[in-house]
């Protein structure tokens, strides 16, 4: 038996953890409107950068304007705990919105704004929020004549909906919202919002995975704040520098957390984009002046086919990774290194473990970070759920000051285990350096020949092929092998490898068991994502499955 001790791991205490403050989303809130002053903090294009109206709000413009907010669901009788939705995209009023629902004693319920009809009847019904706030044209999308097309029993909690946006509706606008609270004093604002504790629920986010019914995550107010007030330590960004663009939607802890904490917490300001437009986007970081871009990887590749992309300015660019795409542009000059390192769920409200923005390469080594002050993780055997061994492979276990209150209509002790660890389903390991390794989900690894192959190793080897778009790993039933290791691509426009030359990249790197015995090429049509641009591996297996068998039918 392993000499080693048992794969528990813990963080640093949170209570000497340092740069925090209030731990309440009012709390939160109100430090930053009044540090930040008359500093910008929203940038938005009313009706796009073409023709539309520049909207800036400094900070005292953004405190001013969710406290309106605050006020007048108070008029519309919101108590204590109340659930108020907002459906919305990247815009000022979304903000206003999360933070006056928090003043006013409220739990902000966010919802996508890639929401289905059916996806918004369910989110709706399951989360019981009793006023709506939403924009009113997403996209093709109605979102108000939606909602009003809906059966109204179905939703006995649903008192009231306000809208933004032009069109004739039944439902209320904006502005008639608003002026509902002209009659609240902000005194009785002020007196709510200094009810609110760290432990009560302050925000409910919905998970963006691809099944049938997406999850209700409860979180508390601590756990939201603690990861507001630490983005910017992770970015190690200079105070008032963080000018961050994005267009991908806050309705996401993660774009949530990175975004709002990692721009306003120390005095900088979001550049909104209500949804992605690559020529448009390069214009708005050119003529703001953005320093950072919030981007999922996806969005690399569009941004440098759009047509501006040679002539755009992007000097200002300066917390940008410097292995990313963006960073070739002429016109960047960064030596910044992202936090990549790092491990997090909606469970926990983004990261359970980082190591920050530009640690050096040899501490990091091939980790995905260190626990977070005051998470504790353990690694399991997912058969016995037993603690395994320091070094050794497991489920990977999580508790901390960050958890989720719970998931909606699930009650607590069948979604935490006897000792308050939240089981992720993820498979990997801590090296003697108290390192975490994440191997990726339980199910996604792949037992090949009686050895285990994790694709997400596979696949860090082989994205770095300049050809290669997407890439993805998976395991295909096998009646020898047990699983065949199958690599699954999606090439750049105009790109042309074949599966020989990924194999021999795979082969300098790798060992052999875990090299791809095939190589799969799709087109991005072929290959389902998710809202957060995922892609479904369910489905991807069973793409490659049939492409396998279609060959040998041949």
């Amino acid at each position: 038996m392993s000499n080693a001790p048992l794969s528990i791991v813990t963080g640093p205490p949170l209570s000497e953890e340092e740069g925090l403050g209030d731990l309440t989303l009012s709390g939160w809130f109100k430090a930053v409107c009044e540090s930040g002053g008359d500093a910008e903090a929203l940038i938005y294009y009313d009706g796009g950068l073409a023709h539309g109206t520049r909207v800036v709000w400094s900070y005292a413009d953004l405190w001013r304007e969710a406290n309106r907010v605050a006020r007048a669901l108070v008029a519309y009788g919101i108590g204590k705990g109340t659930r108020v939705g907002v459906l919305m995209t990247n815009r000022p009023e979304f903000v206003s919105s999360v933070f006056g629902i928090a003043l006013a004693g409220g739990v902000a319920t966010t919802i996508s704004t890639f929401a289905t009809p059916a996806e918004l009847k369910y989110i709706l019904s399951a989360s019981g929020v009793s006023v709506l706030l939403l924009e009113r044209h997403i996209a093709k999308k109605n979102y108000a004549q939606i909602v009003y097309d809906l059966e109204p029993e179905q939703f006995p909690f649903l008192a009231h909906i306000a809208s933004i946006g032009d069109g004739g509706s039944e439902l209320g606008d904006w502005a008639a919202f608003l002026s509902r609270g002209d009659a609240i004093p902000q005194s009785q604002v002020d007196a709510r919002a200094a009810t609110n504790t760290p432990a009560d629920p302050g925000a409910l986010f919905f998970s963006s995975g691809s099944t049938a019914n997406p999850k209700g995550i409860l979180s508390s107010h601590r756990g939201v704040t603690l990861q507001l007030w630490r983005w910017p330590k992770w970015y190690q960004a200079t105070p008032g520098t963080l000018r961050m663009w994005s267009a991908n939607g806050f309705f996401w802890s993660g774009n949530f957390s990175m975004a709002l904490g990692g721009a306003l917490t120390r005095g900088g300001a979001l550049i909104l984009q209500s949804t992605f437009q690559p020529q448009e986007a390069l214009e708005l970081m050119a003529r703001e002046k953005a320093t950072f871009l919030n981007a999922w990887p996806h969005q690399w590749e569009q941004l440098i086919a759009a047509p501006n992309w040679t002539n755009a300015d992007l000097t200002s660019l300066i917390y940008m990774d410097h292995r990313a795409p963006i960073a070739r542009h002429p016109s960047v000059n960064t030596t910044w290194e992202e936090p990549r390192a790092a491990y997090g769920n909606t469970e926990t409200f983004t990261l359970s473990a980082t190591f920050p923005a530009n640690t050096p390469q040899e501490e990091i080594g091939e980790s995905h970070g260190i626990p977070c002050p005051g998470n504790v993780f353990k690694i399991v055997d997912p058969l016995t759920g037993e603690t395994v061994r320091l070094g050794e492979r497991g489920e990977m276990c999580v508790k901390g000051p960050t958890m989720m209150l719970g998931y909606l209509g699930i009650p607590i002790d069948e979604t935490l285990d006897d000792e308050g660890y939240f089981h992720t389903g993820d498979g990997g390991w801590f090296d003697d350096k108290g390192r975490l390794h994440w191997e990726g989900r339980l199910n996604d690894i792949i037992k090949t020949g009686g050895a285990n192959v994790s694709p997400v190793e596979v696949d860090g080897v082989l994205k770095l092929i300049p050809e290669i778009k997407t890439v993805q790993t998976v395991g295909v039933p096998h009646e020898t092998l047990g699983e065949l290791v199958v690599t699954c691509v999606v090439l750049h426009d105009g790109a042309v490898l074949e599966e020989a030359g990924v194999q021999a990249h795979a082969r300098q790197v790798l060992a052999s068991y875990k090299v791809p015995r095939r190589v799969l090429f799709f087109s991005d049509d072929d290959v389902a994502l998710t809202g957060t641009a995922k892609i479904k591996t369910a489905d991807l297996r069973i793409l490659a499955r049939d492409r396998l068998a279609a060959e040998e039918a041949k």
